[in-house]
């Protein structure tokens, strides 16, 4: 994911600085070039051959070692990185970068990047909240570098409150949105819908099917990652919700359709992943029903098909993507569900397919659009949404290009075919 990406870690004299291992070797294991510059203090809560080891370069603390391997050090790798993440910055190191003091290895590589810098605050909750230490985080947002929110807990001077460094996946998380992908989707707003809903019977009992949401978020991470703004409306899930997206949770049908009205036109793309219930019952019981002798019948009603009602108020330049989960007569069915609801593109799978149906990690999508039909193979669910959005980005940009438009404009396919 990271490879033929230079990832630079500073690592400042903090408690905190362990965890930058663990963050080590998440990194190497994406392939990323990683490189660790010690503060003379860091060194002190954590060798600098724990770094060497897990990244096979050496960890620089001396701005004037000669034993690199790339003359000017700090400048040649300044000009190397694709991101610069200094965790855990102490106080002294970001008053060092928002004054533009550069006095050792850390500080004057920093005033040499041109890449994204992120900084992550860890120190006591008093030197936090600290007017000046305050002052200079703002002076160093002004700046464009990003800072990361500390955490709120016990603190290693015994005290509780804000300055915990978050945790390496935060850490990676803000290193991943930065660089991982290319930001063809920026600018871009996108409303995904994800998991099931219920459909409440008594207090107690629900309707609802065996969707997991996996899909979904899948889609919306990889929105996020490719510089979307994203809204990912969620029925109830057992999933960590993907950073740096507005989650709106729902719980049933009604929910999601109010929560999807409420959001959708200003949305570039909508992708209609949910697995929302066909039906509710007619009456909601306000007790537990109790069991009795017999059979028991629970009238339904519709519920409001939130596809059909979007396609049918799509706002012009939108894009509109479905969901199709068959189990016979996938291709005929997801076809009759592209014109009827109006969408742009439906997304087809097979229950019966291994790993293709709920809950799995993988799944076998077969995009099926206006004028062509790609099969897709068997992928993860992140790999399959990264293609999903490759294909969505093409429906927008020939929507939005002037080659599609006019009597003598070419056809969704061979748009496709020209831009492939």
């Amino acid at each position: 994911m990271l490879k033929g990406k230079t990832v630079v870690l500073g690592v400042t004299g903090s408690i905190a600085a362990y965890k930058i291992a663990g963050l080590t070797s998440r990194l190497v294991k994406l392939h990323a070039d990683v490189h660790v510059i010690m503060t003379e203090n860091a060194a002190n809560f954590i060798h600098p051959t724990t770094f060497e080891s897990l990244t096979g370069n050496k960890c620089m603390i001396d701005t004037f070692d000669r034993n690199f391997q790339f003359h000017i050090a700090h400048v040649s790798l300044a000009q190397r990185a694709s991101v610069l993440l200094v965790a855990p910055a102490s106080a002294n190191m970001i008053a060092k970068l928002a004054c533009g003091i550069a006095d050792d290895m850390l500080s004057t590589t920093a005033l040499a990047m041109t890449c994204p810098v992120i900084v992550a605050p860890a120190m006591n909750v008093n030197m936090y909240h600290n007017p000046v230490v305050q002052d200079n985080l703002e002076k160093l947002e002004q700046y464009g570098k990003i800072v990361i929110p500390p955490d709120h807990g016990y603190l290693a001077c015994g005290a509780t409150g804000d300055g915990k460094m978050p945790s390496e996946e935060v850490l990676l998380d803000y290193i991943l949105r930065e660089i991982a992908c290319e930001k063809d989707l920026k600018g871009k707003k996108i409303l995904v819908t994800a998991g099931p809903t219920r459909e409440a019977i008594d207090p107690v009992r629900f309707l609802s099917n065996h969707s997991t949401g996996k899909m979904g978020y899948a889609i919306a991470r990889q929105a996020m990652l490719r510089g979307a703004d994203v809204t990912l409306i969620s029925g109830p899930v057992s999933l960590t919700p993907p950073p740096f997206v507005q989650v709106i949770s729902v719980v049933s049908a009604a929910d999601m359709f109010h929560a999807v009205i409420r959001h959708y036109e200003e949305q570039d793309m909508i992708i209609k992943a949910a697995a929302v219930a066909d039906y509710t019952p007619l009456e909601t019981a306000e007790d537990k029903l109790k069991k009795k002798d017999g059979e028991l019948s629970i009238p339904l009603k519709r519920t409001q098909d939130i596809l059909k009602w979007l396609g049918e108020h799509k706002k012009k330049g939108q894009v509109l993507c479905g969901f199709s989960m068959e189990t016979k007569d996938m291709l005929e069915n997801s076809k009759k569900k592209l014109e009827s609801k109006k969408a742009d593109l439906i997304a087809a799978n097979s229950l019966k397919e291994a790993g293709a149906g709920f809950a799995a990690d993988t799944n076998h999508l077969i995009l099926i659009g206006q004028e062509e039909i790609t099969d897709l193979p068997m992928l993860s669910k992140d790999e399959a949404a990264g293609r999903l959005l490759d294909t969505l980005l093409e429906i927008w940009n020939c929507s939005t290009s002037s080659i599609c438009h006019g009597s003598d404009s070419p056809t969704l396919a061979a748009f496709w075919k020209e831009t492939t």
